[in-house]
């Protein structure tokens, strides 16, 4: 460890993989005590996701230490790609919500501290997907080293303390209440409806595979950006969820005809949030709308457990808009340079940007981006 200039603290940059198993429950108290805590932060998720894709990758964890008390820590790795060094948060663009950690009460030195630690790890560029608008590394470099992308407008529910049957009646129109209801006579015409909720490990691992089953039917054939249909992704899933399943976190809710399953939603409960993860639904029985009965019998389920918020995340989907009020958009950091490469890199990304918000301005220039560079941006990946 070496000293620092925050009083009474000291710093380490963890960079193996036992180091950082190490960190153990100390950790998830730094992830507990974020403004909105971000399940897939948890330190036993971030041990699996390192030992399934830390390829191409080195571990760079910044932690602080008050005496022997962890206070406060960045979740970072270097990931090498296309030629370039890229600092990122551990778990890539699959962690919405990372930020730096802080114990509660801990002073924003030590934050600045970690921030200024991250900076000088050797990297060309930084690119830090998930972070909130209130983002404490935003803070803590300032926004003239880390300019912010939106990148999910992210729809937020807070019940305030409503009973299912009172969102239920009062947010939901009567045209939507009324197709719900039809769409559980329909289905029950065809056998036996149930709905079953799992949340132990022995009840969540034959759940899981249901729910991979499920996601493969429903993404068969069509662009799935997320680890939830690779191979890798499925041992990773399996290790993540029996991990965090000791800590009463991960849920998956199962609509079931005649016992066999035919939607599932997958989502984590931490701190008295819901936090929406994966959901599928078997596309043969899409005219029966299962992914609209079992998303009604999972905020059923949230709201009885005492949710008192409940995390959407990802876009602007017209269930979400439909079940909320507001939206909390999740950010792209992008900058802190530190080569020419890394500068041309970031600047060209933001002007990319730029341009896009431009265009949409611009009904011209808006066929032009679309149309005309189409191939242009096919062949260069369009990274942004």
């Amino acid at each position: 460890m070496s000293s620092s200039a925050a009083p009474g603290v000291t710093f380490e940059t963890i960079s193996t993989a036992e180091g950082f198993a190490a960190l153990g429950e100390s950790w998830d108290d730094l992830v507990r005590a974020m403004a909105r805590p971000s399940p897939r932060l948890l330190h036993a998720w971030l041990v699996a996701w390192w030992r399934h894709f830390s390829e191409n990758r080195e571990l760079a964890v910044e932690v602080a230490y008050r005496e022997d008390r962890l206070v406060g820590a960045l979740p970072l790795c270097v990931q090498h790609q296309h030629g370039l060094d890229v600092l990122t948060f551990l778990g890539a663009e699959q962690v919405p919500l990372a930020d730096l950690l802080l114990a509660r009460g801990e002073k924003a030195g030590t934050g600045v501290a970690l921030a200024e630690r991250a900076a000088a790890t050797k990297h060309d560029y930084a690119d830090f997907h998930g972070l909130p608008g209130s983002s404490r590394l935003l803070k803590a470099l300032g926004p003239s080293r880390l300019q912010l992308i939106v990148r999910a407008e992210a729809p937020v529910l807070e019940p305030n303390g409503a009973s299912w049957e009172s969102y239920y009646a009062t947010r939901l129109s009567s045209k939507q209440r009324a197709l719900h209801r039809r769409r559980i006579r329909q289905l029950e015409k065809l056998g036996t409806l149930e709905t079953t909720i799992a949340r132990t490990r022995d009840e969540l691992m034959p759940a899981l595979e249901e729910a991979f089953e499920l996601h493969a039917l429903r993404w068969e054939g069509r662009p799935d950006r997320s680890d939830f249909g690779t191979e890798a992704g499925r041992q990773f899933h399996r290790e993540a969820t029996a991990a965090i399943a000791e800590l009463d976190v991960p849920r998956i809710v199962t609509l079931r005809l005649d016992n066999r399953a035919i939607a599932f939603a997958y989502y984590f409960a931490l701190e008295g949030a819901m936090h929406c993860y994966r959901l599928a639904f078997d596309p043969e029985l899409q005219r029966f709308s299962p992914g609209l009965v079992n998303r009604y019998d999972t905020l059923e389920y949230a709201f009885r457990e005492g949710t008192t918020r409940i995390e959407f995340l990802g876009g602007l989907e017209r269930y979400k808009v439909e079940l909320t009020d507001r939206t909390e958009p999740l950010h792209e950091g992008l900058g802190l340079a530190g080569s020419v490469a890394g500068k041309v890199v970031v600047s060209g990304r933001l002007n990319g940007v730029r341009l896009r918000r431009f265009a949409k301005r611009s009904p011209t220039i808006r066929r032009f981006y679309y149309e005309g560079l189409a191939p242009a941006r096919r062949l260069l990946g369009n990274g942004s």
